[in-house]
C-alpha cells in the first residue's frame, strides 16, 4: 500500500466515523506536502465541504484529530485552508521498510494482462551501429525492462532494414572499387568493411552522379531475384550481421523477434493492392502508388514506386500488421529518432485509413539526437563515432580511472577485467539514459567515466561501499529486526521516504516511456546514503538493536539500487 492509498483508506474511515458518511477512497485527493509546510502527505478537504457542513479548516481539524487519536502510524497533522497535512510516526515508516525489505521484487508492479511490443534498434545492413544506434539500442532496451516490471508482457524485437537502395550503394561501391575484399582479408568486422563501402560510394556519386541509376536497376533486379545481384547481397549482409552480433552481446542487447525487412516488404506490398481496390490509394500515371493526406493537414505520401519497388513505409504497414496478428498485442512502441516524427504520424493515419483501430495503439518514442563535441555525425562522410570503438574506449578509460584509485590490488586479473567492462557500459548506459529521451545530448566519453556526480560509476561505487560495509557486519541482520517501535533519525526517515517513492517511480517511467526517470531516482538514493553514511557511525554503532536496524536499511538500499539499475540495463559489482 503506498502513503497515498494508506491515507486515502484511513480518511475514509475517519470521514464515516466522524460524519456517518461512506466516501470512495480514490476519491480523495492526496499528495506529498509541499516542502514549505510541515507533513509527510496532504489531503485535500475541500471537496469534502459538502458531506461535512463546515468551514475548511474545521474539518481539517476535525478529520485531523481523528486520525491522530486512531491511527497509531500518524503521529501530527495541521490544517491550512482547505489542505490537511498530516505527518507519519515512525511506526508508519518501520512497517513501511520492514514490508519492502520482506518484498521479494519490490518495484514490480501487479499484472496488467497486456502485451506490448517495443521495437528498437532497427539497423540498416549498409553500416557498423554507431553512437546514434547506441542511443536507440539503450533506450529501447531500458523501456522494456521498465514496460514489463510495469506488469506488462514485452516483446522486444527489432527490423533489419537488409533491402533497399541504401543496401545497394555498399553492394555497388564493393563491386567496383573493393576487389574481392572480405572481412578475412581485411582483418575488418564485417559490418565495418561494408560501411567502408558506403562511405566509398558516397565519393563515387559525387564524383558520377549517374551512377545512382546503376543502383536503382540492382536494386530492381534485386526485387525480381537475380541470381547475381542475391548472392552479392546473402554475402555481404552477412558479415554484418555477424558484426552486429558482436556488438549487441558486448552492449548486453537481445531481442525476442527479428524481422527482416526483406522478408515483410511483399507484406506491405499487398496491403497497397488492398488499398487501391478500396480507393485508400491512387496511382499516377508513371505507376506509382500514393495516399493522398492532404485533407488530414499533411501532404501525398508515396507507397509504391513507379518501378514497383518498394519504399520504408510500404514494408512498416505490413509488419505492423503482421505482428498485431501474430502477436496479438495491445500496444506497440516504436523507439525512433524525431527525425522520423512525420514518418509515424503518417503512418498511424494510413492504418487508419486501412481500417485498422489497432493504430490508435502504436506509439512514437521519439528521441533527440546525440551530438559530439564538434557537431552532427554523417555516416556517408565516415565521420560517426563507431560503437565498437567507444565500448572499447570506454573499457579502457574504465581501466585507467580504477588502477589510478589503487583499489583492486587483490583482485584477480579476471575480476579486474569483468569489472573494467562493467564500469565502462555502467558509464557509458548511464550517460545517455539519465537525459530525457526528448532532448538532444551532448555525448562526453570523459564525464561519463567520473567517480563523482551524477554519473553510473557514482552510482556503482555506492553500491560497493554498501556491500563492503555488509560484508565487514559482524551481526546477523533481516527484516524481523526492524522493530515497530525502533525510533529512526530523521535521516534514516528520509531514506526510507525515498525507498517509498520506488514502486511510483517505476509506474512514471513506464507511463512516460522515459527511463530517466529511473536514472535519476538512482542517483538521489545513491546520494541520500553517501550523505547518511558520512554523517552517520554504521558499524562503529555499539547499541545491537540499532545497528542491526542501520545494516538492514542500507542493505535494503543496496537491493533497491540494483533493481533501479537493471531497469536501466546496468550491473552494479560489489567492489571497486
Amino acid at each position: 500500500m503506498t502513503p497515498e492509498s494508506f491515507i486515502q483508506n484511513k480518511a475514509s474511515e475517519a470521514i464515516k466515523a466522524i460524519y456517518g458518511t461512506e466516501v470512495a477512497e480514490t476519491s480523495l485527493q492526496v499528495s506529498v506536502t509541499r516542502k514549505e509546510f510541515e507533513g509527510d502527505y496532504t489531503l485535500v478537504t475541500f471537496p469534502l465541504l459538502k458531506i461535512t457542513r463546515q468551514a475548511p479548516d474545521v474539518t481539517g481539524n476535525a478529520i485531523g484529530e481523528w486520525l491522530v487519536s486512531n491511527v497509531p502510524e500518524i503521529s501530527a497533522f495541521n490544517s491550512v485552508k482547505g489542505f490537511l497535512n498530516l505527518s507519519f510516526s515512525p511506526v508508519y515508516w518501520n512497517e513501511s521498510l520492514k514490508a519492502i525489505a520482506e518484498a521479494p521484487d519490490y518495484g514490480q508492479l501487479p499484472s496488467t494482462g497486456r502485451r506490448i511490443m517495443v521495437e528498437f534498434s532497427s539497423p540498416n545492413t549498409n553500416k557498423p551501429l554507431h553512437l546514434g544506434h547506441i542511443r536507440n539500442n539503450l533506450l529501447g532496451d531500458s523501456v522494456s525492462r521498465i514496460l514489463k516490471a510495469c506488469g506488462n508482457d514485452v516483446v522486444k524485437s527489432t527490423i533489419v532494414n537488409d533491402r533497399g537502395v541504401h543496401i545497394c550503394k555498399s553492394m555497388y561501391a564493393w563491386e567496383k572499387c573493393f576487389n574481392g575484399a572480405t572481412p578475412q582479408s581485411t582483418g575488418k568486422k564485417g559490418d565495418h568493411l561494408v560501411g567502408d563501402c558506403y562511405v566509398a560510394y558516397a565519393q563515387m556519386e559525387k564524383e558520377h552522379p549517374e551512377v545512382i541509376d546503376d543502383v536503382h536497376k540492382m536494386l530492381v533486379d534485386w526485387e525480381k531475384g537475380d541470381p547475381h545481384v542475391r548472392e552479392l547481397w546473402a554475402m555481404m549482409n552477412g558479415w554484418v550481421y555477424a558484426g552486429f552480433d558482436e556488438t549487441y552481446a558486448a552492449l548486453g542487447i537481445t531481442f525476442d523477434q527479428v524481422d527482416h525487412e526483406s522478408e515483410t516488404y511483399l507484406l506491405g506490398k499487398e496491403l497497397v493492392q488492398k488499398g487501391l481496390k478500396e480507393g485508400v490509394f491512387v496511382k499516377d500515371p508513371d505507376g506509382s502508388v500514393w495516399c493522398d493526406l492532404t485533407a488530414d493537414g499533411l501532404d501525398r505520401k508515396l507507397v509504391l514506386r513507379g518501378d514497383g519497388t518498394s519504399v520504408y513505409i510500404t514494408q512498416d504497414l505490413g509488419t505492423a500488421e503482421r505482428r498485431f496478428q501474430n502477436f496479438k498485442l495491445d500496444s506497440h512502441v516504436y523507439v525512433v529518432g524525431n527525425e522520423q516524427d512525420y514518418h509515424f504520424q503518417v503512418l498511424k493515419l494510413i492504418l487508419k485509413k486501412l481500417g485498422f483501430d489497432w493504430a490508435d495503439q502504436i506509439y512514437h518514442l521519439s528521441y533527440g539526437m546525440v551530438e559530439l563535441p564538434e557537431g552532427k555525425m554523417k555516416s556517408r562522410e565516415g565521420t560517426v563515432v563507431d560503437a565498437d570503438d567507444l565500448i572499447e574506449n570506454m573499457y579502457l578509460e574504465a581501466k585507467k580511472t580504477s588502477e589510478e584509485s589503487g583499489k583492486l590490488a587483490d583482485i584477480s586479473p579476471e575480476e579486474k577485467d569483468r569489472l573494467y567492462h562493467m564500469i565502462g557500459l555502467g558509464a557509458l548506459k548511464y550517460f545517455i539514459i539519465k537525459v530525457d529521451p526528448k532532448k538532444t545530448m551532448l555525448f562526453n566519453p570523459k564525464e561519463s567515466i567520473d567517480f563523482n556526480g551524477n554519473t553510473g560509476p557514482f552510482i556503482q561505487y555506492t553500491h560497493a561501499r554498501i556491500c563492503s560495509i555488509l560484508r565487514k557486519a559482524t551481526v546477523a541482520f533481516g527484516p524481523s529486526d526492524i522493530a515497530a517501535d525502533a525510533q529512526p533519525s530523521a535521516k534514516e526517515v528520509r531514506l526510507v521516504k525515498l525507498l517509498d517513492l520506488y514502486p511510483g517511480k517505476v509506474a512514471e517511467a513506464g507511463a512516460a516511456l522515459s527511463p530517466a526517470v529511473i536514472a535519476n531516482y538512482a542517483y538521489d538514493l545513491a546520494k541520500e546514503f553517501n550523505q547518511y553514511y558520512h554523517d552517520t557511525p554504521i558499524l562503529k554503532e555499539e547499541n545491537e538493536a540499532v545497528l542491526k536496524y542501520r545494516l538492514e536499511l542500507i542493505a535494503v538500499m543496496a537491493r533497491t539500487l540494483r533493481s533501479a539499475m537493471g531497469l536501466l540495463g546496468i550491473e552494479l559489482p560489489e567492489r571497486m
